[in-house]
């Protein structure tokens, strides 16, 4: 066995690529501290009890996990950042106030979420901490088309759900935490006749709205039809006119490809409505996000959250591409003032120059540079290479 093979879906980040993921990760903070996010920067590790808190068991399978040599106590490899960041607002920050925060970094998972996905995705994101309306879930989905924007992403189409629907049924018939379980794996499979046999020994009602359940799914007629075969509990009329409000709101910005209120992505992380956006004919959601009032209380301070997170990798590859850089090549003059001045003035307007090593001419062309720095008439000038 080669010994410099990489492992399974974990893979190199070779220049151009680099370049452009570099490129998008600066464009989108900016973008991110205009509209009045702050950068946070966790660490890599934590101790696993603080890494998982208030994620339930959505993250647990997905963290590689190891003993830390100094206290002997078992640390983990964040596989999501979002915990972190809520770990940051409920206890370090401490503000009153609504939050806003963005991150950048990587995060490594034991398995790939989703086909020809690298366990090490380069995470993006912005959360809002301290608002429990409809506002600042439509303020972040809008931040997240921005940004999808700025990758060179179009025609966006968007999923949007609520876990609060199917959390309120089961709420009201009582259901024991082993059949909320086996409920929940059915509904994600959308698996009908699993659902309708499971719920047999709950009350009509009840046993009703979770055999529809599944096929509510679709465009804005969905929600007029939920509200006709759903119970009317206070929860569920309140996730209705949350999922209308935000078809309004977004209805310029993005296509909603569909309703679906039997989705039930990060059910036991996420409290409210969840979302995933997709483009360009690609498998996997580029984005995706949700509400999660309940993570902030395991911290010790209960905070209503929202927010959104993206692989910059995936949006490297599924944004229009810039273009290979455009370079010049100088030759190697260290003591030619006049040369040095000329490279800085370039360089200070954000052009590319190498300076060529003595020693390998004949490997110039490997430089991808396409014009030259020449001496004319006691000046330097640029001009295209042959």
């Amino acid at each position: 066995m080669r010994t410099w093979l990489l492992p399974e879906y974990i893979e190199d980040i070779l220049p151009d690529e680099a370049r452009r993921i570099e490129l998008l990760r600066r464009r989108i903070l900016d973008d991110f501290a205009v509209h009045g996010y702050e950068l946070v920067m966790p660490p890599l590790l934590e101790y696993v009890d603080s890494l998982l808190t208030g994620t339930g068991e959505d993250l647990d399978l997905q963290t590689f996990k190891l003993v830390d040599q100094l206290s002997g106590r078992m640390l983990g490899v964040r596989a999501d950042i979002t915990p972190q960041v809520a770990r940051i607002d409920a206890h370090l920050l401490n503000r009153g106030g609504v939050t806003r925060l963005c991150y950048a970094g990587s995060v490594l998972r034991t398995l790939p979420d989703g086909m020809n996905r690298t366990r090490e995705p380069l995470q993006i994101g912005a959360e809002i901490y301290g608002h429990a309306g409809i506002e600042s879930d439509i303020e972040v989905q809008r931040v997240m088309l921005q940004a999808l924007r700025l990758a060179g992403v179009s025609k966006v189409s968007l999923d949007i759900g609520h876990v609060g629907v199917f959390r309120a049924l089961l709420r009201r018939a009582r259901v024991s935490p082993e059949l909320e379980g086996d409920l929940f794996r059915a509904m994600q499979v959308k698996d009908a006749p699993a659902i309708t046999a499971l719920a047999r020994g709950l009350d009509r009602s009840t046993r009703a709205a979770l055999s529809v359940l599944p096929e509510l799914y679709g465009g804005p007629e969905v929600l007029t039809r939920a509200r006709r075969v759903l119970p009317a509990l206070p929860e569920i009329r309140a996730a209705l006119r949350d999922l209308s409000a935000l078809s309004k709101q977004l209805a310029d910005h993005a296509q909603i490809r569909s309703f679906d209120l039997g989705e039930l992505r990060g059910y036991h992380y996420h409290s409210g409505v969840v979302f995933a956006a997709y483009a360009n004919a690609r498998p996997n959601a580029l984005a995706q996000g949700g509400r999660y009032d309940e993570v902030g209380k395991a911290f010790g301070r209960s905070r209503p959250a929202t927010g959104f997170s993206m692989d910059l990798r995936e949006l490297a590859a599924s944004g229009a591409d810039a273009g290979p850089q455009a370079r010049v090549l100088a030759p190697y003059r260290p003591a030619d003032r006049a040369l040095q001045r000329r490279i800085a003035a370039l360089r200070g307007r954000g052009v590319v120059v190498i300076e060529d090593m003595p020693g390998h001419t004949r490997f110039r062309d490997e430089l991808g540079c396409a014009r030259e720095l020449v001496r004319r008439s006691g000046r330097w000038i640029l001009r295209k290479r042959n």
